[in-house]
């Protein structure tokens, strides 16, 4: 289906015509919905927490103004992390006229728990049945009429991928806004007592059903200080009385009154789910998701996938950046410098600008297209697949020993490869605890580039061993450091739900699609970054000035580190990118004592060659890494990784050559 209309997105608060929220659980198309309604590139992905934010725009359907709402998806309205809470924010405190309930046909029971929760609330509810086509595809018969009846509200079957259904699901929105549906359903008498007195003691302008409400403060989902519409004055009698109630309802029923409303909602969602589903089918993907999950089976599957991903980042992405590189030198390098030269002449200003011009954007390009583009194809499909799923399952608990769920594996593993996109890889972790952790470890893995130095200096001048020895104390430092920041940022770990999602087979459309928006998002946010950081860098080497930077440097490089001052000059420059370290290294290395110098062994030790390599691995990465650690965590965060890793990496080059020494 083509979009109704197109807009840009649209800020939450400011809303135009009818607003339609996209409501459901994770993984069921409310982002491909989303798209389809609007012509939009909001990311989809077939894995769990993918959409972190709340999305928003404009369309038209006949002539009428419409704001669809794209929501994190949720299980509940329980908030119990950043995207979930985000959900529940939109939804309590700027409710919308209608709500579309996207329900996974393949798994009915499950997802009818939050549709039976809009409708206690008083949304306008429109059920959009998904997944349609796959569920026939298993022999799963839903009882589509049956089910409008029981549920009091529309339920249209949809295909969310082809479009099939999506305008008359929003055409029923549009026709059931504003208006509170019946309810059909009613829980246990012991219950339903208990929210009609705490619901009859409501007052002020609460903008949601006071049944709905009630029971909202009984779970456990809600609290009367965070209640919209209610009074400051009526947040302590609310609270005692929601108190009572709960606490008669667990007298009488055995059991907390948070678990015994959901316990009564899973039973009716699991009664509904049965009296409508005519044939249940046979969910074939089931057997192959335990089997990715299992350790006999699921470890030796993702060594697999994790060596395919590492090997093509590496290799593929290492010759892709050769031939981006190449093709720079000759069809995009001499215009811009000759083109910069006739403007600015070849004094410092104009060789400035060619530090930006010419070698930064190459920099960014080199990056982002090589390596960049190969992980996002390869992150498209495995999310696209489902797989990712299983692999945070398998994980989660080797994981946790760090701060992080299962779902960080990946990132953390992406970021041997290139840092950059495994920084963008952190929206799909669902705490800002999460990802402050999972950031900090990624800067400390080492990427190819810092692998080409490590290759280049220690394996390629003093052998294996040592470059193993290397790589060894950087996994400790990560381990360690994992660890610590697991017991000192406050916090707990999110709980991982062991939900089987269904293995598909990922389109090319779609796969193509969201590296591109992904892509493009890099390039925009790393070319001012890395254009204005290499100017920057330039001039500070063609006025002569980082001669002076390395004065201070000095008893640091040479008293600390044990290392020559101009090695501790070449460490700035691999801001930039990190193989220029090596090769700055031996140009500055000739500059200073003459050709001989070409060799590092001629005036650094093997211990210096050592020590330097495991500063620049330890240290912040490159500026396309930061720029990209910016925009995921803050400008705060980001420099504080960025100090904490540099100091890091101070103090372990020197209590290493100190140790070398005694050796």
């Amino acid at each position: 289906m083509s979009a109704v209309a197109c807009h840009q997105l649209a800020p939450y608060d400011q809303r135009a015509g009818t607003t339609v929220a996209l409501a459901g659980n994770p993984n069921v198309g409310k982002s491909t919905i989303f798209n389809r309604l609007t012509g939009l590139e909001v990311l989809t992905t077939n894995y769990p927490g993918a959409t972190v934010e709340v999305n928003a725009a404009t369309v038209r359907l006949d002539g009428q103004v419409v704001t669809l709402v794209d929501l994190p998806g949720l299980y509940c309205l329980t908030c119990t992390s950043g995207d979930q809470c985000a959900a529940r924010q939109a939804l309590l405190e700027w409710p919308p006229d209608a709500v579309v309930a996207i329900v996974d046909a393949t798994n009915l029971m499950r997802n009818l728990y939050l549709v039976l929760q809009l409708i206690d609330l008083g949304f306008p509810v429109v059920v959009a049945l998904n997944l349609a086509d796959v569920a026939e595809r298993a022999g799963i018969r839903i009882d589509v009429q049956q089910l409008r009846e029981l549920l009091g509200v529309p339920v249209i079957p949809t295909v969310a991928v082809r479009g099939w259904g999506l305008r008359e699901v929003l055409a029923e929105a549009l026709r059931a806004a504003g208006q509170a549906p019946a309810v059909r359903h009613r829980y246990s008498p012991l219950l339903e007592r208990e929210v009609a007195r705490l619901a009859s003691s409501l007052d002020g302008h609460i903008p949601l059903s006071r049944r709905g409400t009630a029971l909202l403060l009984l779970e456990g989902a809600l609290q009367p200080e965070n209640l919209p519409g209610l009074a400051p004055q009526a947040r302590a009698p609310l609270a005692e009385r929601t108190a009572s109630a709960a606490a008669r309802l667990e007298a009488a029923s055995g059991e907390p009154a948070s678990v015994a409303v959901a316990r009564e909602r899973h039973a009716l969602a699991e009664r509904l789910a049965a009296r409508v589903t005519v044939s249940p089918g046979e969910f074939r993907g089931r057997a192959a998701w335990r089997a990715a999950i299992r350790p006999a089976t699921g470890v030796p599957l993702l060594l697999a996938v994790l060596a395919v991903v590492f090997t093509t980042l590496f290799w593929g992405g290492g010759a892709l950046a050769a031939l981006v590189d190449g093709l720079w030198g000759r069809l995009a390098s001499p215009p811009i410098r000759a083109l910069v030269l006739a403007l600015f002449g070849g004094g410092v200003v104009g060789r400035t600008l060619l530090w930006g011009l010419d070698a930064g954007l190459n920099a960014v390009l080199s990056v982002g297209i090589p390596y960049v583009l190969t992980f996002y194809i390869l992150l498209g499909v495995l999310e696209d697949t489902g797989y990712l799923n299983a692999a945070a399952v398998l994980l989660d608990r080797l994981m946790r020993g760090l701060g992080l769920s299962g779902r960080a594996a990946l990132p953390l593993v992406a970021g041997a490869g290139c840092n950059v996109p495994a920084i963008i890889g952190l929206r799909g972790l669902r705490t800002e605890r999460e990802r402050l952790i999972a950031g900090t470890l990624i800067t400390m893995i080492p990427c190819s580039a810092r692998t080409a130095v490590i290759f280049g200096a220690v394996a390629y001048y003093l052998g294996w061993p040592w470059a193993l020895a290397l790589y060894g104390i950087v996994t400790a430092v990560v381990l360690t450091a994992g660890w610590g920041l697991n017991r000192l940022i406050p916090g707990r770990i999110p709980d991982l739900l062991a939900e089987v999602f269904p293995f598909r087979l990922p389109t090319a459309r779609t796969v193509l699609r969201k590296t591109w928006v992904r892509v493009r998002d890099f390039v925009f946010v790393a070319v001012p970054i890395v254009l204005w950081g290499s100017v920057a860098l330039g001039a500070l080497y063609e006025t002569g000035l980082i001669r002076l930077a390395a004065w201070p440097l000095a008893p640091l490089v040479e008293g600390w580190l044990g290392l020559p001052t101009v090695a501790g000059l070449t460490l700035l420059f691999a801001v930039l990118r990190k193989e220029l370290a090596l090769q700055l290294l031996v140009a500055l290395a000739v500059m200073e004592y003459g050709r001989g110098a070409q060799n590092l062994r001629s005036f650094m030790t093997a211990d210096q060659i050592f020590t330097y390599a495991l500063v620049n691995t330890i240290y912040i990465p490159c500026i396309a890494t930061i720029s990209v650690l910016v925009r995921a965590l803050g400008r705060r965060r980001a420099a504080l990784i960025s100090l904490g890793t540099v100091t890091l990496a101070v103090l372990i080059g020197g209590v290493a050559a100190r140790f070398l020494r005694m050796v």
